[in-house]
């Protein structure tokens, strides 16, 4: 009966993800946990964290985990050309809540719509994370600048 202890594994996951507030891997989740810290000068400490965590739709919180670049004092998230329920989430209502480390930040996004934007924010994707975005036509992908 092998079956028992995998069952009673995936149940015990399940349960310990349902708890969970926050995304989980890639498992979107709900509100966001942490102190409200008051928004930075700058956001280049950020180069150094790798994964944060955005919360969308303050009505019914959705929470993802995702990428972050910093480029002066503007802090953007990408979701290439793929329409998410996040980024459907956002085009309804701007205002997010981000989450590093134990701080959430309250900020409002806005759709990058300069090429010349976007070429800038590709040129530090690269550098941070090695590789290019996968479409870099700000007409078709979705780039949004956090405030």
């Amino acid at each position: 009966m092998a079956t028992r202890p995998i069952l009673g594994l995936a149940l015990g996951l399940s349960a310990l993800i349902a708890g969970c507030g926050g995304p989980f891997f890639l498992l979107p989740g709900g509100a966001l946990e942490g102190s409200t810290a008051p928004t930075p000068d700058s956001w280049a400490f950020t180069d150094a964290v790798k994964t944060v965590q955005l919360e969308t739709r303050s009505t019914d919180p959705y929470s993802v985990n995702i990428w972050v670049i910093a480029i002066g004092e503007n802090l953007y998230v990408h979701a290439g050309a793929h329409r998410s329920a996040w980024v459907e989430n956002l085009e309804a209502d701007a205002n997010v809540r981000l989450r590093i480390d134990d701080s959430i930040y309250e900020l409002v996004a806005s759709r990058v719509e300069s090429q010349q934007e976007f070429d800038r924010f590709s040129d530090a994707y690269e550098q941070k994370y090695g590789r290019r975005p996968r479409n870099e036509d700000v007409a078709e992908a979705y780039l949004f600048r956090l405030r």
